[in-house]
């Protein structure tokens, strides 16, 4: 069967493309159009067929109409009535512009083909081609083969969803970092970055990343970089990626590393998940979940190699590696359901857990982003201490790339710890049982004892040495109306262990008025171990609760320089962020 399919941008005004798909060499009765119910790299099933509608279906050449209807939410059944040649046309609304989406406006059209471009059932092998109809002055960046004027192949469907195009006037940079051309599309009106600094920094982070692995599966590569007022992240695609982040991202310097920390997770993702896989992520069923126990490996893992292709760069210093990787501990650390439920069980449950977060989420699981990176991390410097510095989980990337990921070989669920330890030459059964498929607490200053640092809770500046610590009630809250709201209640603190609940409002301490503005305020007159009577309306009825305020977690964290660290432990530091140990003040 030849599968053509044509999006055309003339619905700008209200955001709906006018699309046909054209079957030639059709038998049988009937043809499903099938629209994908979820994108690769986007764990959740989110029903795209919600914006189709119009569909009209006819016989070419003689345009003899045929039956189309919707058979289930995402299906529609075409009657052939023997017809070779079958042409359909509809409409989508595309008006969201986020990492996976299908965005029309008069500025641009970006598209995503799982977004509006149904596949055919039975033929998500068969070989497909793209046209897009779009104003004369605008131009297409996309990693889709060019076969013809505004027209583009894809060997199969899932390379057609795997290769976003983007058509409109958009910046494009272009840098060739490893002999290789790597473009930079900024789409978007603003942006306060320095182009020649960006050319610079990405091909730092692409340099990097080869280096890393040892060598390049491409030939090219596009950054899709959508400038507007809401990030969205980064879905990363086998030759390019698609983030969506504030157009003001690339200033101040703190905001700007946030942004290259994107460019580099993303990067990297075209060795880790998109080559060196799970066999359930490719081929792909687009109809339903796809469960793997290895997203933590997938993600969590990317996010670690994430900072370090990033000191191994130069982009960031040595400072700057530890604080970020002190930020993460924290959110670890500050997470009730850390131990709740292990790393391959989080990753199971991704689809209803991680991208469908509720009030109950931190008290019961942990996410397989940040444990993942964490736990990659102490399993780095476990390798490197017991080695002796002769191995890396840098070892078992590489490993994992030259035996999976170059022969395009999927990774099966019981694969990756024989890996590991064929990799580095040592048995981490135990390190795997405790804290990847079992819940034991992540011991990280254990661990970064075997680097020569020490982890703490970074002190008061001095001016605030002497102000008042305020008690914790344990809850997130938002402004409902003036008044304080519970929006969680966080496990083994004040609050839940009292019955204070999501929804509540707080109208009063000790029966003195709270607002939203002052609560924080008044909890300064409520040291740790304080006994409170709060007051709250509960589904608009007047409850009161008594707790003992508690201890606030500590804001921040620090990796610092052990005062007397082994041999050993230098030579680890030494190799894991490359450069020579010294006992040197780290700030907060």
């Amino acid at each position: 069967m030849q599968i053509h399919y044509t999006v055309r941008a003339d619905g700008m005004t209200d955001h709906r493309a006018r699309c046909t798909v054209d079957l030639e060499g059709t038998t049988g009765d009937a043809v499903d159009l099938v629209v994908p119910s979820w994108v690769p790299g986007s764990y959740y099933i989110r029903n795209y067929s919600r914006g189709f509608r119009d569909f009209v279906a006819r016989s070419e050449p003689d345009g003899r109409p045929l039956d189309v209807r919707p058979v289930d939410k995402a299906r529609w059944r075409v009657a052939t009535g023997g017809a070779d040649h079958v042409r359909v046309d509809y409409t989508v609304y595309g008006h969201d512009l986020i990492t996976e989406g299908f965005d029309l406006t008069h500025e641009h059209m970006f598209v995503n083909a799982a977004l509006c471009l149904p596949f055919v059932d039975g033929e998500l092998g068969t070989s497909v081609t793209l046209t897009v109809e779009i104003p004369s002055d605008w131009k297409v960046v996309t990693e889709l083969e060019e076969v013809g004027p505004r027209t583009y192949r894809a060997r199969t469907y899932d390379e057609l969803v795997d290769s976003p195009l983007d058509a409109g006037v958009p910046v494009v940079l272009t840098i060739r970092p490893s002999g290789i051309p790597h473009r930079i599309s900024l789409c978007g009106e603003g942006g306060n970055y320095d182009a020649r600094r960006l050319e610079q920094d990405v091909s730092k982070v692409v340099g990097a990343s080869v280096a890393l692995l040892g060598d390049s599966p491409l030939s090219a590569y596009t950054f899709f970089v959508h400038l507007t007022d809401v990030r969205d992240g980064g879905l990363e695609h086998s030759a390019s990626t698609s983030c969506v982040v504030d157009r003001t991202c690339f200033q101040p310097e703190p905001s700007y590393q946030r942004f290259l920390s994107l460019i580099a997770h993303e990067y990297l993702h075209l060795y880790n998940v998109k080559r060196i896989r799970p066999k359930v992520l490719g081929p792909f069923d687009y109809t339903q979940e796809a469960y793997t126990r290895q997203l933590w490996w997938m993600e969590g893992t990317t996010d670690y190699f994430t900072y370090l292709v990033l000191r191994r760069s130069g982009l960031y210093t040595i400072d700057q590696f530890l604080k970020q990787r002190a930020r993460t501990i924290r959110e670890y650390v500050t997470t009730p359901g850390r131990n709740r439920i292990s790393l391959e069980d989080s990753s199971l449950l991704a689809w209803v857990d991680y991208y469908q977060p509720f009030e109950e989420t931190p008290n019961q699981s942990v996410s397989y982003y940040t444990k993942g990176d964490l736990v990659s991390m102490c399993l780095d410097l476990e390798i490197r201490h017991r080695s002796e510095t002769r191995a890396s989980l840098e070892d078992v990337l590489r490993t994992l790339w030259n035996e999976y990921g170059k022969p395009g070989v999927g990774l099966g669920e019981d694969e990756l710890l024989p890996v590991v330890n064929r990799s580095t030459g040592l048995d981490l059964t135990s390190f795997f049982d405790r804290f990847v498929r079992g819940t034991d607490d992540l011991d990280i200053a254990s661990f970064a004892r075997l680097a020569g640092l020490d982890l703490a809770p970074a002190p008061k500046p001095p001016e605030e040495k002497d102000s008042p610590e305020p008690g914790d009630l344990g809850v997130a809250v938002e402004d409902s109306g003036g008044l304080p709201r519970v929006r969680r209640s966080f496990a083994g603190r004040p609050a839940y262990s009292a019955g204070l609940t999501p929804g509540d409002e707080i109208v009063a301490i000790d029966g003195l008025r709270v607002t939203f503005s002052n609560l924080e305020k008044t909890l300064e007159r409520y040291p740790p171990g304080t006994t409170a009577e709060i007051t709250v309306f509960r589904r608009g009825y007047l409850h009161t609760v008594r707790l003992v305020t508690g201890v606030k977690p500590p804001e921040k964290y620090v990796l610092a320089p052990a005062a007397s660290p082994t041999e050993l432990a230098q030579r680890v530091y030494e190799a894991w962020v490359g450069e020579k140990w010294a006992p040197r003040a780290v700030g907060s």
